[in-house]
């Protein structure tokens, strides 16, 4: 592994994403009527994509947007150069990770044409709306014009092809509703309101979300570890994995997902009673399985759509022994174009032989042959018994390379440490098919009651 890469400068990074800061800035304040810093961060972004096939149609609508006069097209256009912007950065990111773990990469298909492209009326209302959003502003936002977005979404959401849109919508106007009025917040969440802006924006043009067909995996999937986001109403938990076809082909890196609603007082090992019912790789994950797949759809991008029907638990698989063997031949997933964003980048790594060290401000790093790598312990989940103590004092540590903030940084997914003189390996997903640790018990335990009242309660509203 290249540890010296983890700081190594990267050309043209700091100028494209400077490019992109000024135009995230144009829209705090709204394009209705541009003031001259604001026309600086159109100029910013007509330059950075100057010499490209876009650079005439944004200067176009750079000049149109600073004139307060940008339409429809010319907003798309925008959010079309600050996305291919971001994708460059994310290219160049992904080529340093790979440069780092010397993986090889899976090669791309090129979608098909789409037998139809649905929801062309309603998605036309969803860019009106966001377009709205561009010209008021982040500080412009009120209630009336955030509002707007709901009969979008109830429009969408009954058309199974829109849920990924409509989902994207109710939860970024969500958000603006909550911050509401505009003019009055302290603090803007300048890039995430502009990333979530732009990513809308795109999915409401026809052939935004066309993908090709997923093909089929059958061979054996040796679970790496689990990566869990939880937030107050929803969970999900992401199986990283290699997969070794049944074929003898080369082993690759992918993916399973597996999500839920949640009430907000089920929280860390009892959000494992809302997901193990919907994927039964999470059991095998628990008991430290591998599993045999059967024809499993896979998309391009190396995501399982999972299917119980076409899985079955296989032979013990050490996480860490799979990592030490394997991973360094697995080739990494392609990314969608759309996807194509610093905050996407995910990839497995194994890291050993390092120092544990903690900085003046309390964060963890490893140092590796004299290179410091952040670790970012906030990411550990409550949901396992991995802890941030038991990281700093590891050995050895799979995890999940990640850029943030503008530096690479190692979230850990599970360790292997010293405990009573014998090496003893940690993970983050322990608990996902069930656990006798006493911490989980309880926290399971709780999480039941808690689920029982809720479902007397409801069950006391539809018969009432």
């Amino acid at each position: 592994m290249r540890t010296d890469l983890f700081t190594d400068p990267l050309d043209g990074l700091d100028e494209a994403l400077s490019a992109v800061d000024a135009f995230d800035r144009a829209l705090v304040s709204g394009l209705l009527r541009p003031q001259p810093d604001q026309a600086a961060g159109l100029e910013a972004l007509a330059t950075a994509v100057a010499g490209t096939p876009l650079a005439a149609r944004v200067a176009e609508a750079a000049d149109k947007a600073a004139a307060g006069a940008a339409g429809e097209d010319h907003l798309v256009v925008l959010a079309a150069a600050r996305t291919a912007l971001m994708g460059s950065v994310h290219d160049a990111l992904t080529e340093r990770v790979a440069d780092i773990t010397g993986r090889p990469r899976a090669e791309r298909n090129t979608p098909g044409a789409a037998a139809d492209e649905p929801g062309a009326n309603v998605l036309a209302a969803a860019r009106a709306w966001l377009c709205d959003l561009a010209r008021a502003g982040w500080q412009g936002i009120d209630h009336e014009l955030v509002a707007g977005a709901a009969p979008v979404v109830s429009a969408m959401l009954p058309d199974l092809r829109l849920r990924r849109q409509a989902t994207l919508l109710d939860g970024f106007a969500a958000e603006l509703a909550a911050s509401c009025p505009g003019a009055t917040l302290d603090r803007v969440p300048v890039r995430r309101w502009a990333d979530l802006w732009t990513r809308a924006l795109l999915l409401t043009l026809p052939g935004a979300t066309r993908t090709t067909a997923p093909s089929t995996a059958t061979g054996r999937l040796l679970p790496l570890g689990v990566d869990v986001q939880e937030h107050a109403t929803a969970v999900q938990a992401q199986v990283h994995a290699v997969f070794e076809p049944a074929d003898g082909t080369e082993p690759r890196l992918l993916r399973a997902a597996v999500s839920a609603p949640k009430p907000d007082t089920v929280v860390g090992a009892g959000l494992w009673q809302l997901l193990r019912p919907r994927m039964s790789l999470l059991a095998a994950v628990g008991e430290g399985r591998a599993m045999e797949l059967d024809g499993m759809p896979v998309t391009d991008e190396g995501d399982l759509v999972w299917d119980d029907e076409r899985a079955r638990t296989g032979e013990p698989a050490d996480p860490f022994g799979t990592a030490r063997v394997v991973l360094a031949t697995a080739a990494d997933p392609v990314t969608a174009p759309l996807d194509r964003h610093p905050a996407r980048i995910a990839a497995p790594v194994l890291l050993e032989g390092y120092t544990a060290e903690e900085e003046d401000d309390g964060r963890l790093v490893f140092v590796l042959a004299g290179h410091r790598l952040a670790v970012d312990t906030d990411r550990v989940p409550a949901a396992g018994p991995l802890t941030p103590e038991a990281v700093a004092a590891s050995g050895a540590c799979l995890g999940l390379l990640r850029w943030e903030a503008g530096e690479f940084v190692l979230q850990p997914l599970a360790v292997e440490t010293t405990v009573r003189k014998k090496t003893t390996a940690i993970h983050a997903g322990a608990w996902a098919g069930g656990t006798t640790d006493k911490a989980g018990v309880r926290a399971e335990k709780a999480a039941t009651d808690s689920v029982a009242v809720l479902r007397e309660r409801a069950g006391k509203l539809l018969r009432a």
